[in-house]
């Protein structure tokens, strides 16, 4: 393999039912920074049936150049047929950085086409830069301008940053809600390469016999500007019903911790964290939540954090921009009063 030939910094755009989602931009924001320190361009590599068309929403929030492989065999999210649109897309143009969004599908994809090429996957990423590898070694004995993929190891206890110096792509899965998108050029028309692989099929591929979808009944934490998220600290699930008058009255959506989906008290959806979602509210309440390494990595990038906690040496003061050391019991309905009286004399 000769590294020389590999150039760029390529983003997968995931969409599903022809729309974009959200870790696609947040891609091509991040993608954007590496390639400025290396001095490339960004490109999204869009696969799907019919979907040439969202190729200037991703132009809009920064991509050089877009990719579209477009093949009614990658209508609906198969194993197989996409990771053979990847692989050959990779092959072909050579990137030297190849970002996937730790989605379901993400988790899927990336690990079978970083197989395919023969190259390395460092999965749910938290972080991304350009460095040296080794990190402490004299610059003069360590390589140059490699991606450094930061990810949390050993349960959320340690971080761990790799690199892959040695095989091209390097390949990361990154979490979505971590990477910050940049602001949309609206108008922005988009570089578009029409490229087509070679899809064939065999004894890997899957029929879909059906598709059932369902309708969500909880609130996309992801998107709330502001969050009231309850810990074991809360109790049980009847407890939870004081969160969500604070939400209520301030706007805002109810979310949990891991300890809470655990014991059956609120569904996975709503849980903030290493194994949940990452959130970056402008507000976001802790109550009854110790603040674990794995919980904060999740929220740890809001505005602004509240912490209610009755054990005054809970780690969540410590990232808490305001804490109140007592009973939530006592101060949230509290809290509650007083916002709306607020309310009703503004």
């Amino acid at each position: 393999m000769s590294l020389e030939e590999y150039k760029g910094v390529f983003t997968f755009a995931q969409q599903v039912d022809h729309k974009l989602e959200g870790v696609s931009f947040e891609l091509i924001g991040k993608g954007k920074e590496l390639a400025k320190d290396l001095g490339v361009e960004v490109t999204a590599v869009l696969l799907g049936s019919g979907i040439t068309d969202l190729a200037d929403q991703l132009a809009e929030y920064g991509a050089d150049h877009v990719i579209v492989v477009d093949d009614p065999k990658l209508e609906n999210y198969r194993t197989e047929p996409y990771a053979q649109a990847l692989a050959g897309v990779i092959n072909e143009f050579k990137p030297e950085i190849m970002l996937v969004g730790a989605t379901a599908i993400g988790r899927d994809l990336g690990p079978t086409v970083s197989a395919r090429v023969k190259t390395g996957l460092t999965a749910d990423c938290t972080q991304l830069d350009i460095g040296q590898f080794p990190l402490n070694a004299d610059p003069a004995d360590a390589k140059q301008n490699q991606l450094l993929m930061t990810r949390p190891a050993f349960g959320g206890n340690t971080i761990a940053t790799i690199a892959c110096p040695d095989n091209r792509p390097q390949m990361a899965t990154v979490r979505p809600g971590v990477m910050i998108k940049c602001e949309p050029e609206k108008g922005k028309k988009a570089d578009i390469i029409e490229f087509k692989p070679d899809l064939t099929e065999n004894n890997k591929y899957v029929e879909i016999l059906d598709i059932v979808k369902q309708v969500k009944k909880t609130a996309d934490i992801m998107e709330a500007k502001i969050l009231v998220s309850g810990g074991r600290g809360v109790g049980g699930p009847e407890n939870f019903s004081i969160l969500e008058d604070l939400a209520e009255v301030l706007g805002g959506t109810v979310s949990c911790s891991r300890a809470v989906v655990d014991a059956g008290w609120k569904p996975k959806d709503l849980q903030v964290g290493q194994t949940g979602k990452t959130v970056r509210p402008n507000l976001y309440f802790a109550i009854g939540i110790s603040g674990a390494i794995q919980h904060v990595a999740g929220m740890e990038e809001s505005d602004i954090i509240i912490a209610i906690n009755k054990d005054e040496s809970a780690p969540i003061f410590e990232v808490a921009d305001y804490g109140l050391v007592g009973d939530y019991k006592k101060i949230v309905p509290a809290l509650t009063e007083a916002l709306k009286s607020v309310k009703e004399s503004a």
